[in-house]
Order: C-alpha cells, then sequence, then structure tokens
C-alpha cells in the first residue's frame, strides 16, 4: 500500500473513530453468496475495534480472485458451534 495514495490515510474508522493502520490481514470475502479466505491482503485495520477498510484496487483484486475461486486449491476447515443464546452459569454465555 502507499499511504500517499490510499484513500483512507488519515482517516478514522467509521464505527469507533478510532485510528487506521496499514496492516496484511486474513481477509473473509463473501461474493455471490460464497465466503473465500484470502491470505496476505493489505488492508486498513482499526487499532480499537478491527473493522477493516480496503482500498479500491484492493477491493477489485479479492473480486477477481473470487470469480476465480475454482482454481483455489487450498482448502481449510475450522470448529462451527451453534450459538443458542442462553446465559451459560456466570453469566457468560456458552
Amino acid at each position: 500500500m502507499n499511504e500517499a495514495t490510499s484513500e483512507y490515510a488519515g482517516n478514522t474508522c467509521e464505527i469507533c473513530s478510532g485510528p487506521l493502520e496499514e496492516r496484511m490481514v486474513l481477509a473473509r470475502f463473501r461474493f455471490r453468496g460464497d465466503t473465500i479466505y484470502i491470505e496476505n491482503v493489505p488492508a486498513w485495520v482499526c487499532k480499537h475495534c478491527g473493522e477493516q477498510y480496503y482500498d479500491a484496487p484492493v477491493y477489485k483484486r479479492m473480486e477477481e480472485i473470487a470469480q476465480e475461486r475454482e482454481q483455489i486449491e487450498r482448502v481449510i476447515s475450522f470448529p462451527l458451534a451453534q450459538f443458542d443464546g442462553a446465559p451459560a452459569r456466570g453469566g457468560h454465555v456458552a
């Protein structure tokens, strides 16, 4: 990323008004009802809440990657829990 040409340089988070910093992230990207994860994506990330913002050329490239998702060879899996909304003992939601 080039801070001088970024639309987010010097801006603050739209959610919490926290400062943004440049980072490489693992981006979750939804496209046409599917979700893919893309590694090493340049992003602007809020230091307070973690909200992620992408410059237009970066977002465009993520769209291109998503359109070519049938060429993605690496698949990851992760545990998925059901949130039932019932508070557990101690007031914490399990």
